[in-house]
């Protein structure tokens, strides 16, 4: 049993609220445990200037910690200047929506993913992309025109979940205390139809066995599956596949 009475294949109670602000098309606070991150979704009818004339379309992520997400208070970015996780984070969230994502179909306009932390305990950037997927769906519902009729530009969902070796056993959905403990800790992000976008993963002062790599696997594999079933609850009508 793991600290907090989760079995090892357990996910965080998790809770999506959509529509959470009014302004953006797509907006979901998503709340994984007491990770809570609010995702929206922005659209510019314009590109950038690298695919200007090229009938295709573009989404792009930023990502932040609020000041207030962590303890101690974490400083803003300030001048432009962006630390390398935040980069490295945001990035994976954009390729992770651009997999799942028929460009052509989307037509020659930008949708940007804000993924704001409010609360920080662990499986932000997994928590995101979960979210993000949500924002993204109804803010490409809310446009008023497509390129091709016949092609909704989303081709699949995008979830991701965080795994790792804990105590010598691996489990699903770390917390901040479980991932400071890990010997292993990796992020699995796949879509809906079982496929791999990207695996995060490294050793913490330790290694890890093909068989080690397979347990972790299927646990992402399944945590996905159940991630998958509630964005689709929590999008209902607006589920596209």
């Amino acid at each position: 049993m793991r600290h907090d009475g989760r079995r090892p294949d357990e996910l965080r109670p998790l809770k999506f609220k959509r529509r959470y602000t009014r302004p953006a098309p797509g907006s979901v606070l998503v709340q994984a445990g007491r990770t809570t991150v609010l995702c929206t979704a922005s659209v510019e009818e314009q590109v950038p200037r690298w695919l200007e004339a090229q009938g295709r379309g573009w989404v792009t992520a930023e990502y932040s910690m609020l000041p207030g997400s962590t303890q101690p208070r974490k400083q803003r970015d300030r001048g432009g200047k962006i630390d390398g996780r935040t980069t490295e984070i945001q990035r994976l969230i954009g390729r992770s929506l651009r997999a799942v994502l028929d460009l052509e179909a989307l037509g020659p306009r930008t949708i940007t993913v804000d993924c704001d932390v409010l609360e920080a305990d662990g499986g932000t950037r997994t928590a995101s992309i979960t979210g993000a997927f949500v924002a993204l769906v109804d803010a490409v519902r809310s446009l008023p025109s497509l390129p091709f009729a016949d092609r909704f530009p989303l081709k699949q969902s995008v979830a991701a979940i965080s795994v790792g070796i804990v105590a010598g056993k691996p489990v699903l959905d770390l917390d901040y205390r479980e991932d400071v403990d890990a010997e292993v800790d990796m992020n699995v992000v796949m879509t809906g139809d079982g496929r791999f976008v990207e695996i995060q993963g490294t050793g913490e002062e330790a290694t890890f066995s093909d068989k080690e790599l397979a347990a972790l696997l299927k646990l992402a594999r399944g945590g996905i599956a159940e991630l998958n079933e509630l964005q689709k609850a929590a999008l209902g009508k607006s589920w596209p596949f």
